[in-house]
């Protein structure tokens, strides 16, 4: 029994003396280990961890499409311009009228006694200077009689031909050509100076109005082509000329723009369809772009890293041109081929080591 005994106590040393010798092994194995980890991180420490892209020389594609609505040519709210009740209605919405077409005739009883009243004033006033005229010849009156007689003529004319006036635009005449778009009266109304009456529309042409950035209208000019494309008629191409840009923007920055349609086939097309305006320009020559992301901060900074072949970022002043999607042109400050930082940015300043991170 006691030899049995001491036996297992020598087994039992010599496994504990194992355990303890195979542990030592692998403390100093994770020692060496977590060594040369710390080797590295040590190596890497001044460095900061960034992304890179190229500056390209690529054609640009100035090519873009806008949407808007179409208007018409011309459109003219017509309003009375005396006093009166709407005697007859001589155009309806949707009759098509003519320049100096009657839409409307108004009572101008007032209007007729006040022509009635200037016209036998103008009747007097040349009787007078008829027979002042005629006692001049004998000496019955003096020259400054005569030349007053003769300013009571001119002075009572004036007034007939203003009475007149008067009386025609009691009716209402159409100033364009179009359509009856509104009518805002009916037979018996009474109408005071001001009142609206028709709304008229020339849609023999169309524009289409149209917005852009301040990138595209740097690429337009008055008199410019642009295939007009419209969206109840797909199959259909139209065509169309720039015949206004505006020469400041809008609220939303952006610039007004109307095209003038060639032709409108059957008057197929509507005041106030949509459409979209193809801009194609050739010949595009190739520029130097960057990634959006190059810059530091934004866009506007015109600012980005350029790292050597020693790893070291160095911050470079740019002329940024125009923004494509992703890309930016870039007008001067860096070369074909450089390398640019496009992620990372924030945690440098000029001359830092980075690590190029694949």
């Amino acid at each position: 029994m006691k030899k049995n005994s001491f036996v297992k106590i020598i087994t039992g040393i010599v496994i504990l003396a194992a355990a303890v010798a195979s542990i030592a092994w692998v403390l100093k194995h994770n020692k060496a280990k977590n060594k040369a980890k710390t080797d590295v991180v040590a190596q890497a420490a001044g460095d900061v961890s960034v992304k890179t892209g190229t500056v390209e020389n690529l054609a640009l594609d100035l090519d873009f499409a806008v949407n808007g609505n179409f208007a018409p040519w011309a459109q003219m709210d017509f309003a009375a311009e005396s006093s009166g009740r709407v005697v007859k209605l001589l155009a309806d919405e949707g009759t098509y009228v003519k320049v100096g077409q009657t839409l409307a005739i108004v009572d101008a009883g007032v209007l007729n006694v006040d022509l009635e009243s200037a016209q036998t004033v103008l009747d007097n006033a040349v009787r007078d200077q008829q027979r002042f005229e005629n006692a001049f010849k004998t000496g019955g009156v003096t020259q400054q009689q005569l030349d007053q007689a003769r300013l009571a003529v001119e002075n009572a004319k004036a007034r007939v031909a203003q009475s007149k006036i008067r009386v025609g635009d009691a009716n209402v005449h159409a100033t364009i050509n179009g359509v009856v778009n509104k009518r805002y009266v009916e037979p018996g109304a009474y109408v005071t100076p001001g009142s609206k009456l028709f709304e008229l529309v020339d849609v023999s042409k169309l524009k289409l109005a149209v917005t852009v950035s301040e990138g595209q209208v740097a690429q337009l000019k008055i008199g410019d082509t642009v295939q007009v494309k419209v969206s109840v008629f797909p199959d259909k191409n139209y065509r169309g000329r720039v015949t206004f840009i505006a020469a400041k923007a809008d609220a939303s920055l952006n610039f007004p723009v109307e095209i003038e349609l060639a032709s409108n086939p059957g008057n197929q097309l509507r005041a106030g369809m949509y459409g979209t305006a193809v801009f194609r320009f050739g010949n595009q020559t190739k520029s130097l772009v960057v990634p959006r992301t190059a810059f530091a901060g934004s866009v506007s900074s015109n600012q980005v890293f350029v790292v050597g072949s020693d790893n070291v970022a160095r911050i470079r002043k740019v002329i940024a041109g125009r923004i494509m999607g992703d890309k930016v042109q870039i007008l001067e400050g860096v070369n074909e081929g450089e390398t640019v930082i496009i992620s990372g940015q924030i945690n440098l300043v000029d001359g830092s080591k980075v690590a190029l991170i694949k």
